[in-house]
């Protein structure tokens, strides 16, 4: 994933730093009938204005549910970091640039004709606020907490938890 959040705000800075290294994300979408939809997407970048970019297919239910409803959640998970991030999706059409931009040789899979393929599709989505959980990755420090919690300790801090405001 491409990281141009050199100058962003500090709260997009921090997604970006949460982000960064994982691969993939899953879109949760409102499908027809209120029902919510999950697809796993590959992060392309997150930009300094705080937006995600992604390549879909222009025929998938993902394009259909944001034409319908375009309030997104992704939620991103690797290891002992968990992100859930909500925004507005946009379908963009006029970027043929930012496709080659993002284009990876990975994507000949599903688009055969390359980032000139017509089903190619562009999706932005504008964040608005990111939720997160960082648990300790120091094994010492997880039996530590684990050891406080099981004598009845209350001052148990399992990792961190944040949120971040991401509206432009």
């Amino acid at each position: 994933m491409e990281d141009n959040t050199q100058n962003s705000s500090p709260e997009v800075k921090k997604l970006g730093d949460l982000i960064n290294d994982i691969k993939t994300a899953m879109l949760v979408t409102v499908s027809g009938g209120n029902s919510l939809h999950s697809a796993p997407l590959m992060t392309q970048e997150i930009s300094a204005d705080g937006s995600l970019w992604f390549i879909i297919s222009r025929n998938s239910q993902k394009a259909s549910d944001i034409r319908n409803e375009n309030r997104v959640n992704l939620n991103y998970a690797s290891g002992n970091k968990f992100i859930s991030v909500t925004g507005i999706a946009e379908l963009v059409d006029d970027r043929p640039e930012k496709v080659r931009e993002l284009w990876s040789k990975a994507y000949e899979v599903w688009f055969p004709q390359g980032p000139n393929d017509p089903n190619v599709q562009l999706l932005k989505v504008e964040l608005e606020q990111a939720e997160y959980w960082e648990g300790h990755s120091n094994p010492v420090a997880k039996i530590i907490n684990f050891v406080k919690l099981a004598t009845g300790s209350h001052h148990v801090k399992m990792g961190e938890h944040g949120e971040l405001n991401l509206r432009h």
